[in-house]
């Protein structure tokens, strides 16, 4: 037992011995040829541990390294990427003197140009070229001084003549700017290089709106004439300050332009955005555009058949629902149809309007009901109850009080029997003078037997008591007989007065029939609303004929001489509010927007005195004031405002635009919009 344990003691000893040995060598750190042998001095065994201890290790070091990282880091937008954005049309003016009449030249304008004022991502109105304006004497005089060292895209100077040059250019009728009623009566002048002022004829609260106009730069446009201002090369050669500038535009075998590239502008006075370019392709259709998407050739685009929403592919592309201060609606003509001009047919057909359905069914539920011309989610305006909600049967009861009974085929009509403004009353004999011989004299002369020479002097002379004779000989059964006379006497008297009066004094059978033609834009969605309308009021007998036409051909021919009866259009406002344009009775001409031919005094000095008011509370109740006289006149069915419906793929980050004052505005943010990032230390 003890030689055992002996022998035991004696192999530990040597084990230690051993080791001590083995490790001798590496008491101090060693050297690279020392490493180098260190595979050999492990086992098989020790190598496969040390192995996996060495990866584990790495493994933890890069996880620990990593978490660290990003821990200690934030992603952000980095500088770089094409967007490539989808657009029916074709540029034909990218000039912000005519822009305005299109909306892809608005577009390319909103990116190449910059005003002086601008809107944010939140519609609000805030400084562009400008660094600081001044409102005075009483809101009759606005200055504005401008940034410092802004510069065209050619390298010139921006100063405040290119501002004068441009709102000069715009008043000027020869240059005929869609533009032109924005400018009528504004004086500009300049204070110096930098400053401009602008004095109005009365205090205008919205004028600040008008100043997110463009500007042109004035040395490369002051010597193009005004006939040739619209035809020069010029207008697709832009030189801006805005964001982005013109870098090239390609063009088919017809000369039609396919598609047109910006790029940053490096010399931009403001925030530089982070994309490098944007290039725009332009479409037939929205069909096209469509089709394109799904083959991915473009980033961005908006649709305006709602129908379509449901072919995005939502797993390529985000849909953004941007809120315009916009509304539609069914504007009265009352001039142009006698049952218009009746009280109880227009809100009748207010009745008859299931708002709600033509949301569900035309815009997939994507807009607003709206009651009154006041936006209350735009202007922040409390809003309005409507006292006049969908309800077929009070529509019905309106119709049969103001007389409209329903025929055989279901279509409401009323007959009036109305009576002549004039009738014979008077006894009238030779010698006798006056309107009312005279209206013997026109009733005569309808019959050339008893009249030939159809004198009209207003005298009862010899010819005109010979025609009487006659007249009297030919009706003698009515006239003459029960007098027990056999000839004429010459004299107008009772007898002879009621046959004058049942000839030419009778009273008319009037016939109005509750058939009116809707007309409207030829664009799928409003082609849509006008159908759903017309089933929605042929249930109370009430017959609807439309009639489409392109954009063009309405302003020119429906527009401008007020040819329609029923008109389903849509009205922007801006992001302040101003509903004069609109609803005043002096704007009910062309190229006033008052498509209702809307009148009245009351509501016309509430207009007129808000407009010019600057307290915000005090403008408020005076809309508000209006909007209960608009609801009690019922000049238009308000119908829906809907969202603005913008689809981009997902690898383009940063939009974050709400509200927007035209589709254009959506680009109001693009400085703020990226497609490939970095991470940076926090």
């Amino acid at each position: 037992m003890k030689r055992t344990q002996k022998r035991s003691t004696q192999k530990s000893t040597n084990l230690l011995k051993n080791i001590k040995r083995r490790l001798a060598p590496y008491k101090k750190f060693p050297k690279a040829n020392q490493w180098k042998q260190f595979p050999r001095v492990l086992n098989r065994n020790e190598k496969i541990a040390f192995s996996c201890f060495f990866i584990l290790a790495f493994i933890c070091s890069v996880f620990l390294g990593f978490n660290f990282y990003l821990k200690n880091t934030q992603i952000q937008p980095a500088e770089g990427g094409i967007y490539r954005e989808g657009i029916i049309g074709r540029p034909r003016f990218i000039n912000p003197v005519y822009s305005a009449a299109n909306d892809v030249d608005r577009d390319l304008t909103e990116l190449i140009f910059s005003g002086l004022m601008k809107y944010n991502q939140k519609g609000e109105i805030v400084p562009d070229l400008a660094r600081d304006y001044k409102i005075k004497e009483q809101g009759t005089c606005y200055e504005f001084y401008l940034k410092d060292n802004i510069l065209w895209q050619d390298g010139e100077k921006f100063t405040a003549d290119d501002i004068i040059f441009t709102i000069k250019t715009i008043q000027n009728p020869g240059y005929k700017s869609p533009l032109w009623a924005n400018w009528l009566g504004v004086k500009v002048e300049k204070i110096s290089d930098l400053g401009v002022r602008f004095i109005l004829k009365k205090p205008y609260t919205a004028f600040l709106e008008r100043t997110t106009l463009k500007i042109l730069p004035k040395h490369i446009w002051k010597d193009i004439s005004p006939q040739n201002f619209a035809l020069t090369n010029l207008n697709l050669q832009p030189i801006g300050t805005g964001p982005f500038k013109l870098k090239k535009i390609e063009q088919d075998k017809l000369g039609y332009i396919k598609s047109l590239t910006l790029e940053r502008n490096p010399t931009y006075f403001g925030k530089k955005p982070f994309i490098s370019e944007i290039s725009f392709l332009f479409f037939e259709n929205e069909n096209d555009l469509i089709q394109a998407s799904q083959r991915g050739e473009i980033d961005g685009f908006s649709i305006l058949d709602f129908k379509n929403y449901n072919t995005i592919n939502k797993q390529v592309f985000s849909d953004y629902l941007l809120s315009l201060p916009r509304y539609f609606a069914v504007f009265f003509n009352q001039k142009a149809h006698k049952a218009l001009a009746e009280k109880n047919v227009r809100e009748a057909l207010i009745y008859a309007t299931d708002k709600q359905e033509i949301i569900n069914q035309a815009l997939l539920g994507k807009a607003r009901v709206v009651n009154s011309p006041i936006l209350p989610e735009i202007y922040n305006f409390t809003p309005v109850q409507p006292p006049k909600q969908f309800n077929l049967q009070k529509a019905k009861e309106l119709l049969e009080q103001a007389g409209f009974k329903e025929t055989e085929n279901k279509i409401r009509q009323k007959t009036i029997e109305k009576k002549p403004s004039f009738q014979f009353k008077s006894r009238l004999q030779l010698g006798a003078r006056g309107d009312e011989v005279r209206e013997l004299q026109k009733c005569l002369s309808k019959f050339p037997d008893v009249y030939p020479d159809g004198e009209i002097t207003g005298y009862f002379g010899r010819k005109t008591k010979q025609a009487v004779i006659t007249f009297q000989e030919k009706y003698a059964d009515e006239i003459l007989k029960p007098l027990g006379l056999k000839s004429g006497t010459g004299t107008v008297g009772k007898s002879t007065r009621e046959k004058l009066n049942q000839l030419c004094a009778a009273p008319t059978i009037e016939t109005t029939t509750l058939q009116f033609t809707l007309t409207t834009v030829n664009q799928p969605q409003l082609v849509q609303v006008a159908n759903i309308l017309k089933k929605q009021w042929k249930k109370v007998g009430v017959e609807i004929e439309i009639k489409t036409f392109e954009v063009s051909q309405l302003s020119q021919e429906i527009l401008k001489p007020r040819n329609y009866e029923l008109l389903l259009f849509g009205e922007i406002l801006g992001s302040i509010i101003d509903p004069f344009p609109f609803w005043h009775s002096s704007q009910k001409q062309d190229p006033g927007l008052n498509l209702a031919l809307y009148e009245n005094k009351q509501a016309d000095k509430l207009l007129e005195e808000a407009r010019q008011n600057p307290d915000k509370e005090i403008r408020k109740e005076k809309y508000e004031k209006f909007q209960e006289i608009i609801l009690e006149d019922n000049p238009a069915i308000f119908l829906y405002s809907p969202d603005f419906l913008y689809l981009v793929n997902k690898r383009i980050k940063g939009i974050n635009v709400k509200i927007i004052v035209d589709p254009s505005k959506r680009f109001s943010d693009i400085e703020n919009w990226y497609i490939k990032t970095k991470r940076v230390w926090k």
